[in-house]
């Protein structure tokens, strides 16, 4: 009687062993199974298929661990077709901005080589000559500035200055400008007025506000600057009596290179505005544009009162 309990019991636990070998066979079959499906749609880019599966198999685990690495390959994937495209459109972007003033400059100096121009003629095309060469410099510049902004390369300089001083400094830097117009300049700001802020830079995107203001305004109007505390930000406001923008334009005009079609005779290159963003994004702070055609136009830097 005892052999046959020894006998059934050690048949039990062979039927046991040999029930979990068979599980344990099959999930081993089935996790390759899967893993071979999932690695061809990761490789061919496909969604990967859900798999009806417990969380604590061995391959509900595996599962939860390829999705992130399937997210993190398409992410990366999207990322660097993204920046291929935005490569492709500097590039293009460049070759159309420098084809004009190169093209002038070749067609000045053939002018200039002819031997029958006068003194007179010579000292104009001399002068067109370096107008352009001017214009070619200052879009390099700014494509340099442009390339440390988006490269993130630069470092920031933050501190807790008055906001008088960087402001100061960016008026002063468009006087001459403003005055070739006769266009007055305004400001309203307490010198009490601090500010967390980089102020190289943060002078810079007020430069390029006010210089946009000078260029579209009519001679002997007006730019009013203003500096107001809020509770979470300082407003910096800068506004112009010039010809105002379309409510369909103001979203593009912060776009790199953007110039409305009906100023794109004036100088410039179109990036000033898109720098004037850039600057104020980075230092945690964001911009507004208020305009209406023929009533001016009111540019607004928001930043942080204190380091975020």
């Amino acid at each position: 009687m005892g052999e046959m309990i020894v006998i059934i019991v050690l048949l039990a636990a062979l039927c046991i062993i040999s029930s979990k070998f068979y599980f344990l066979k099959k999930d081993v079959y089935d996790f390759g199974r899967y893993l071979d499906e999932c690695l061809d749609q990761m490789i061919s880019g496909k969604e990967m298929r859900q798999m009806e599966e417990a969380e604590e198999s061995m391959w509900g685990k595996t599962y939860d661990k390829l999705k992130k690495l399937d997210y993190i390959w398409k992410k990366q994937r999207k990322k660097s077709i993204d920046d291929k495209r935005k490569m492709k459109e500097l590039i293009s972007d460049i070759s159309h901005q420098t084809r004009t003033p190169a093209a002038n400059m070749k067609l000045y100096l053939e002018i200039l080589k002819q031997e029958d121009l006068t003194q007179e003629e010579r000292t104009y095309y001399l002068e067109k000559l370096e107008m352009q060469e001017e214009k070619l410099e200052f879009f390099m510049e700014s494509l340099v500035k442009m390339s440390r902004l988006e490269s993130e390369v630069l470092t920031l300089h933050m501190d807790d200055r008055a906001v008088s001083v960087t402001l100061g400094k960016a008026v002063a830097a468009i006087v001459p400008k403003a005055q070739k117009k006769q266009i007055s300049i305004y400001v309203d700001c307490e010198e009490f007025i601090r500010l967390y802020h980089d102020a190289k830079w943060t002078e810079e995107a007020i430069f390029n506000l006010l210089d946009n203001a000078v260029k579209y305004t009519e001679p002997k109007g007006k730019i009013r600057i203003s500096v107001k505390e809020q509770e979470i930000y300082t407003k910096i406001s800068v506004c112009d009596t010039g010809k105002g923008i379309e409510q369909s334009r103001q979203a593009e005009i912060f776009q790199r290179f953007y110039r409305e079609p009906e100023v794109y005779q004036e100088e410039g290159i179109g990036i000033g505005l898109y720098l004037a963003r850039k600057i104020i994004t980075m230092q945690n702070g964001y911009m507004e544009v208020h305009s209406e055609p023929g009533k001016g136009s009111e540019f607004q830097i928001y930043l942080p009162r204190e380091e975020l």
